[in-house]
């Protein structure tokens, strides 16, 4: 026999877990992990259990005792006060002890004999004395508990008969019994993970731009240097991370023209997602916009202004990539030959040889590219996005990302894979910290209700961190194409809200860019993927002060960090989206009304859910609007709205009275 057959309590239903503890879930340092599970066991005896969690690797374990809730339900918590992975389990044995107390209080309330159940009691005391006072762990609890249960035996046996009924009812006694368990018998669930990460992963403002086009330098192609000055107008506007495109060389063969033209023009500079020339490939700076020395000062530059820098994470090389030459065997082959190029038919796109992860030389090739990640890492760079990572091998993240955990605890991976809900969600189980996602297309209040409640509420909150862009230089939506302010408002305001982590491409958000390629589509026109562009930041119509507001915000409210608990309510008009936000201590509460029509005014009387606000249901209290100032005197649920597109289309409503 394999199992001890008096391990006589089942453990099942462990939550949070994530596909039966295959995967970690995840935790921002600091966060409290809530654990709960169903225990059972044959006939009437009292299930005790615990929790245990530690620190890995080469901690010991900690106990944390289970709580009965309802129905053989069990909780308990612990909390996770440093980087890395972290482990637990759920432990349950047959308590002997709390057994015998419920059958002897049943005899003495039936007023029947209960000497026997005395001698059974001090028996059951004496052996617990014996198992504790082994060679176990010499620590002072350990000792203080031996010592209190001698006194107890040594003052249950000189006891007559009526004292050692109350010396074996003492609650007293009961606190040392459940403080030092008997686990001979000890059944246990499979053990579980967290990975736990820094607050960055869990609340971050995202500003990508492109170097090249830097507005420190007009007409002309930019560099890094030039670029610090444009971080101090960054850093004004209120964001914490500063993302560039790929810096690398740009290949020549293939390169492609503006608007993504199949030949390209004299001076045209290429996509930067074309990596690798004849200055090398995922290691090496554009010389145009710098040297090593230039990058280490822009990192530098950007720490400074309490920000942090992302870089872009391209795995697929351009025909002039030195590995084209050097290793031929990492990449696909045409029956004539030659390098196959990537393709998305009808689309074509020969500046871009993919990489062949089935090749025979694999473990090589992910070397190199953990060793690519790795030596950005060391320069300082702790927070990468990754470029389609769906078109890679699930396994080839897994084993990534946990190398780079590994080494540099405090990482962070963002993945942009608009793809397949469920292969998002993979790439989420298996380590990226956030992922995009499809809020750009949500727009009307019914959609953005439904998809954000299946972020929030559902089994993917304990795995997916969704990051929220309304733009990237890729998507320019229909909703943003009328190129009206109040359009980029309410989207701008509903990333920043909604979601503790979001993003924008700039400067052609903020500055309303919205001409696309052609009708019907989300290419920008003259994008900056295949041509250098010129910025003029003081150009109006803008939403700079908007942005700057909104951020300055979010970095003061409690309610739109990490950890904030989102509600919904309703309102008589399905044109605009109620939702609240508050922090588990109730001091930041945070009510959201935004008109998604960026044309007309709307109106209407809300349905507040008054306990989700934290106030009684007949209550009066004050909001405060933290976009205009104004201050408005409710009651109850029902409360009058409107809201105009000449404005900011939305209220940010701060409960300050009645909760």
């Amino acid at each position: 026999m394999t199992q001890d057959g008096r391990m006589r309590v089942y453990i099942f239903h462990v939550v949070p877990t994530i596909d039966g503890g295959r995967y970690p879930i995840k935790r921002i340092i600091g966060d409290t992990v809530s654990v709960e599970a169903d225990l059972v066991a044959d006939g009437h005896d009292i299930v005790g259990g615990r929790l245990g969690y530690r620190r890995v690797p080469n901690t010991s374990w900690s106990y944390v005792p289970l709580q009965a809730l309802d129905n053989d339900r069990y909780r308990a918590e612990f909390d996770v006060r440093e980087l890395g992975l972290y482990e637990y389990v759920v432990e349950g044995w047959i308590d002997e002890f709390l057994s015998w107390g419920q059958r002897f209080n049943k005899k003495l309330s039936l007023n029947q004999d209960i000497d026997v159940e005395l001698q059974i009691g001090r028996e059951i005391v004496g052996k617990r004395l014996a198992l504790y006072s082994r060679p176990y762990q010499d620590s002072a609890p350990v000792v203080h508990t031996i010592k209190e249960l001698e006194s107890w035996i040594n003052r249950f046996d000189r006891a007559p008969r009526d004292e050692c009924e109350s010396l074996l009812r003492s609650s007293r006694l009961e606190e040392i019994m459940r403080s030092c368990p008997d686990v001979s018998h000890i059944a246990s669930s499979r053990i579980f993970s967290v990975r736990v990460d820094r607050e960055r992963a869990g609340f971050g403002a995202w500003y990508e731009f492109f170097p090249r086009s830097c507005p420190s330098r007009k007409g002309s192609h930019g560099n890094l240097r030039e670029c610090e000055d444009f971080l101090s107008y960054v850093a004004d506007l209120g964001f914490d991370v500063v993302y560039l495109p790929p810096i690398h060389p740009i290949g020549l063969k293939h390169r492609k023209g503006s608007n993504n033209h199949t030949v390209a023009s004299p001076g045209d500079p290429g996509s930067p997602w074309a990596i690798g020339g004849p200055e090398g490939g995922h290691t090496a700076i554009h010389p145009q916009l710098g040297t090593l020395e230039d990058f280490d000062h822009f990192v530098q530059r950007v720490n400074t202004l309490n920000m942090e820098l992302a870089l872009d994470l391209t795995f697929q090389c351009s025909p002039d990539h030195p590995w084209v030459v050097e290793h031929p065997e990492w990449f696909r082959h045409f029956p004539d030959g030659s390098i196959q190029y990537a393709e998305n038919p009808p689309k074509k796109y020969e500046d871009v040889f993919p990489l062949n992860f089935d090749c025979e030389d694999w473990p090589a090739l992910w070397q190199a590219l953990l060793d690519v990640t790795i030596f950005w890492a060391e320069r300082g760079v702790r927070i990468f996005r990754v470029d389609n990572p769906h078109t890679k091998p699930l396994p080839f993240w897994e084993w990534f990302i946990s190398q780079m955990k590994d080494r540099f605890p405090d990482v962070i991976f963002l993945s942009e894979a608009f793809t397949r809900p469920k292969l998002m969600e993979a790439l989420s189980k298996l380590g990226f910290s956030q992922s995009y996602t499809y809020f750009a297309w949500r727009n009307t209040a019914q959609e953005l209700r439904d998809y954000v409640s299946e972020l929030v509420f559902g089994d993917k909150k304990e795995y997916f961190r969704p990051s929220f862009w309304p733009n990237t230089p890729d998507i320019l939506t229909s909703y943003l194409q009328t190129g009206l302010p109040s359009a980029f408002t309410v989207r701008f305001i509903l990333a920043a809200t909604l979601s503790p982590n979001y993003g924008i491409y700039g400067p052609a958000f903020e500055l309303l860019e919205h001409e696309p390629l052609f009708v019907g589509g989300e290419e920008y026109n003259h994008s900056e993927k295949y041509e250098v562009r010129s910025w003029d930041l003081s150009r109006e119509p803008n939403i700079q002060n908007i942005i700057r507001k909104v951020n300055g915000i979010r970095h003061h409210e409690a309610a739109l960090k990490h950890g904030s608990v989102l509600a919904f309510h309703q309102i008589d008009n399905p044109q605009i989206l109620v939702y609240s936000k508050r922090d588990q201590n109730n001091e930041s509460v945070l009510l959201m009304v935004i008109n998604l029509d960026p044309m007309y005014t709307q109106s209407g009387w809300t349905a507040l859910d008054m306990r989700a606000l934290g106030l009684k249901e007949d209550a009066h209290f004050v909001v405060h609007d933290l976009l205009t100032g104004a201050r408005y005197a409710w009651q109850g649920p029902y409360n009058y709205v409107e809201l105009r597109p000449d404005g900011y289309n939305a209220h940010l409503l701060r409960i300050e009275e009645g909760i």
